[in-house]
């Protein structure tokens, strides 16, 4: 397959054009058929056959050229792709929409990172950062695949009060008094 911006493929595909824009309106012509439908029968009945033996080449290999796609998320490659930057409250604004992305492990904040949005085929978002996905969202921008992290480190909070939260390292059962000392001390009193 040669990519159509190169010189081989655009000569190649002027080729055809000439082909079809040449002679197509001409045979059109010459069979006197002036309307969508009987121009749709003729090129399905005798044209397409025709041009084919005519200008067909046969490969110099037999067999099939396509290799399988290994490793790839085809949905991020066939999706719209919008650069933006995350804002200080760890959202990023597309469409007039305010995707709001998750806490990430690997890093404290998001904000002011370039991020990816990808609007994919079927009309939702994800944003991705590198090759980290943050979120996927509704096109509404609901959020579609809420982790339940921020559930689980959820505390409800008392009518009065402090939320009590557990201590790194953890209290010592046995309160140390002030005069106990880690330091050893020698008697005032010593001993020349």
């Amino acid at each position: 397959m040669i990519p159509a911006y190169s010189p081989e493929a655009r000569g190649r595909s002027e080729r055809n054009f000439s082909t079809w824009q040449g002679r197509l309106p001409q045979e059109l012509r010459l069979h006197q058929i002036e309307t969508l439908e009987p121009a749709n029968q003729f090129l399905r009945e005798h044209y397409v056959a025709e041009f084919n033996r005519r200008f067909q080449v046969m490969p110099a290999q037999r067999g099939n050229a396509f290799v399988p796609c290994r490793n790839r998320d085809l949905e991020r490659i066939f999706s719209l792709q919008f650069e933006r930057s995350v804002n200080r409250d760890n959202t990023v604004s597309f469409q007039n929409l305010s995707l709001q992305i998750e806490r990430a492990r690997w890093r404290a904040t998001l904000a002011g990172c370039a991020v990816m949005v990808h609007q994919h085929l079927d009309g939702t978002l994800s944003l991705t950062h590198g090759p980290h996905c943050l979120g996927r969202y509704t096109a509404q921008g609901a959020a579609l695949e809420a982790t339940n992290t921020a559930a689980r480190r959820a505390v409800e909070k008392p009518l009065r009060g402090k939320v009590i939260k557990p201590t790194f390292p953890p209290s010592l059962e046995i309160p140390q008094s002030p005069r106990d000392s880690h330091f050893p001390t020698t008697p005032a009193t010593a001993a020349v």
